[in-house]
């Protein structure tokens, strides 16, 4: 009986063992610039724009103008720092124009009573609509355009209610701790402006270094794909937008504080600045993407400009809106650009 030997069995070639030390390979070169861009480009805006009005107005390169610019700034930048978290979810919040007015016509309201009521009652007000904004978003699932435009109307109205269609001005206590709060400065600068430095560092810490974070650009990237990953998507939702709220009212009430004054017609058209000076910074409109650090570039992008338009002189200040609108325009193809570049490199 013959016994066959069973025929030898190919084996695939063994890869050789990687270098001691390697990581991850890098994306390659156009990928790494695309991502850049969108990260940095804004930063890159500024800073021309800065050098070369530098050179042609003298006046702009001085500390007063700086300060001047600066907490001009300050108080969109706070606002613009809420809207960054709810468009990295991929969602909207139109009512931040109207809440940022009201939350300073209350603050001037409670100011009556002390610091702590002049900051608390707008915060809670505030950061009711705001969770309200979340609430109808991630648990009723309107969509976002629909509901915070509800509240845009819904806040103004509230606000003219509140102080008799406009007619009834409520004035902060001259020389209040809450009125030194918007007033006050260290080496010339604002407190408004710390306050909204400050809260830039912890929302940079906050989006970059926790979970939290992450949980926001993964709601972003797909909400289905984070609920199957068993991330709290309603619940990151709801905090994104109470949050907005209250950082608009917080941005309402230091501009109450500066102007001793609760005035009834400020924050028209703000959230679309903010929405502008978030999409200009590098954050998708689509979610999933975006910076902290970009969206303050952003906001001093758009200040500078109207600085500018200030030191001409013979243009009015609309001419604002038309360059704002210019640059959104420029950074969306752009993004789009580099979106597609990324993918194909």
């Amino acid at each position: 009986m013959n016994h066959t030997s069973p025929a030898p069995v190919a084996q695939a070639p063994r890869k050789a063992p990687a270098a001691a030390g390697a990581g991850t390979p890098r994306p390659p070169a156009g990928q790494r610039i695309a991502e850049l861009l969108q990260r940095q480009g804004v930063l890159a805006v500024l800073l021309t724009v800065v050098i070369i009005a530098s050179f042609v107005y003298p006046t702009f390169a001085t500390l007063d103008n700086a300060r001047g610019v600066t907490i001009q700034a300050s108080f969109l930048a706070v606002v613009a720092l809420g809207m960054t978290m709810v468009i990295i979810t991929g969602g909207i919040d139109l009512s931040v124009g109207s809440v940022f007015a009201l939350g300073g016509v209350l603050a001037a309201w409670a100011s009556q009573w002390g610091f702590l009521a002049a900051l608390f009652v707008p915060l809670v007000v505030c950061g009711a609509i705001g969770l309200l904004n979340g609430f109808l978003v991630a648990r009723a699932g309107m969509a976002p355009f629909i509901v915070t435009l509800a509240t845009l109307l819904g806040a103004r109205g509230l606000l003219l209610a509140f102080t008799d269609e406009g007619a009834t001005t409520y004035l902060v206590p001259k020389g209040s701790a809450f009125a030194d709060l918007g007033q006050g400065s260290v080496q010339g600068f604002g407190y408004p402006i710390l306050i909204a430095l400050a809260l830039f560092g912890i929302g940079g810490l906050l989006l970059q270094r926790t979970s939290f974070g992450q949980t926001l650009f993964a709601v972003g990237g797909s909400s289905d794909a984070a609920t199957l990953m068993g991330l709290p998507v309603a619940r990151t939702k709801i905090l994104v937008y109470t949050l907005s709220g209250l950082l608009a009212g917080l941005a309402g009430a230091l501009n109450a504080a500066r102007l001793s004054s609760g005035v009834t017609i400020v924050g028209v058209g703000m959230e679309l600045d903010a929405i502008s000076a978030v999409v200009i910074g590098g954050t998708l409109l689509i979610g999933g993407a975006g910076s902290i650090s970009g969206t303050l570039w952003g906001v001093l992008l758009l200040a500078v400009i109207q600085n500018l338009i200030n030191q001409i002189g013979s243009l009015n200040s609309s001419y604002q809106s038309v360059v704002s609108g210019g640059f959104l325009i420029v950074v969306v193809v752009a993004q789009r650009y580099l979106a597609r570049s990324r993918r194909t490199t």
